[in-house]
């Protein structure tokens, strides 16, 4: 059975509070951008220590590789290490 992209849109990354996050996670990532800590391309993330995107504090964020801000689970249970 095929994806439905539409019904996934519609049920997690249209609603109100994940736009926001994800608007929270792009703009963090702009400013690292302006500040020189991380370029377009480089196989880098921006990582919130306390795993809150709307956290934008700079002793919140840490520039990491892109593999190790993205391998652990995404729930509310696993912490970042």
């Amino acid at each position: 059975m095929p994806r439905n992209y539409k019904k996934e849109y519609k049920n997690y990354q249209g609603t109100a509070e994940q736009k926001k996050r994800r608007a929270m996670r792009n703009k963090v990532r702009r400013i690292m951008l302006r500040k020189g800590k991380v370029k377009k391309g480089d196989g880098k993330d921006v990582h919130h220590k306390d795993g809150n995107p709307l956290n934008s504090k700079s002793s919140n964020l840490k520039v990491v590789k892109r593999s190790k801000n993205r391998s652990f689970a995404r729930n509310r249970k696993a912490g970042k290490k």
